[in-house]
């Protein structure tokens, strides 16, 4: 074979794999990307966040939380954590709060985050991480799994750490609409045709017990709702009629058939919008 084959083999095949990309010097941020195809950790310039302040109705989530991080940050031992329940009730702006107000008192805590669909990576990840001089908050928002969902048993890795263990500067914290992070008529429905019900679904149920820390997010009433509201007015300086802003913001919600801190916000965002505010 001329070397001018062997050439072409060689580019075909660094094409089907390609090398990783050099991993980035993690000083340069405080948040990241993780990528697959090839591996490499994207930096995030600025993260898109609120202030913790700024949460309302999850106070006793937000005391554990916070608590459960500044232990981890400070090098003592600390639960991985599943934040679970209502959807648009702050449990990923919680967790990205909680890491800015880490970092505002001055203990340089990284956070990671990783796409459910790339905890087969995660392995390797975490082999990256364990070597760094830094302290890491893996993040993965909006955790489930279906019915013939595989991905389930990467997340071990990072959970129980097989046998070399989950690195000593690694914590893991995830978001689900669902506790058990499998949907409930799935959990049933395996229950009921399998021949022995109680180990059929024992290995997916019992992955969230894997998790320490279970802090449950519950929809917020119509006091705490305003008050959502009433805090983005005054941190974005937006002034507006207590009555008219009562008003608009009930009839807001009512016509999105809900309350959350997601409505509370898209809300405020048009109520800014229409006050000449950038938010």
């Amino acid at each position: 074979m001329s070397d001018a084959a062997l050439i072409r083999i060689a580019n075909a095949l660094e094409r089907m794999s390609p090398a990783p990309l050099e991993a980035p010097d993690v000083a340069e941020a405080e948040a990241f990307l993780w990528h697959t195809s090839p591996d490499q950790l994207e930096p995030i310039a600025k993260v898109s966040r609120v202030d913790l302040d700024l949460l309302v109705g999850i106070d006793r989530s937000r005391d554990v939380l916070l608590e459960n991080t500044l232990r981890f940050a400070r090098g003592m031992s600390a639960n991985n954590a599943l934040l679970w329940g209502a959807r648009g009730m702050g449990k990923s702006s919680l967790v990205k709060a909680v890491h800015a107000q880490i970092n505002a008192q001055g203990l340089p805590l990284k956070v990671v985050e990783l796409q459910r669909e790339d905890l087969p990576s995660v392995t390797r990840l975490l082999a990256f991480l364990r070597g760094a001089p830094y302290r890491f908050l893996l993040f993965c928002d909006d955790l489930s799994f279906s019915h013939d969902d595989q991905h389930y048993k990467s997340l071990k890795a990072v959970l129980d750490g097989g046998i070399a263990g989950r690195p000593d500067n690694v914590i893991f914290y995830a978001t689900s609409n669902r506790r058990h992070l499998m949907p409930r008529d799935m959990i049933e429905n395996e229950r009921s045709s399998a021949i022995n019900p109680g180990e059929a679904v024992e290995e997916k149920v019992s992955l969230s017990d894997r998790f320490g820390l279970w802090l449950g997010f519950h929809p917020c009433d119509q006091d705490q709702y305003l008050s959502m509201i009433e805090g983005y007015c005054a941190a974005h300086g937006v002034a507006v009629d207590p009555e008219v802003l009562r008003a608009e913001a009930i009839e807001w919600q009512a016509t999105r058939g809900s309350r959350s801190g997601r409505v509370a916000w898209q809300f405020f965002v048009d109520l800014a919008g229409r006050h000449g505010v950038v938010v």
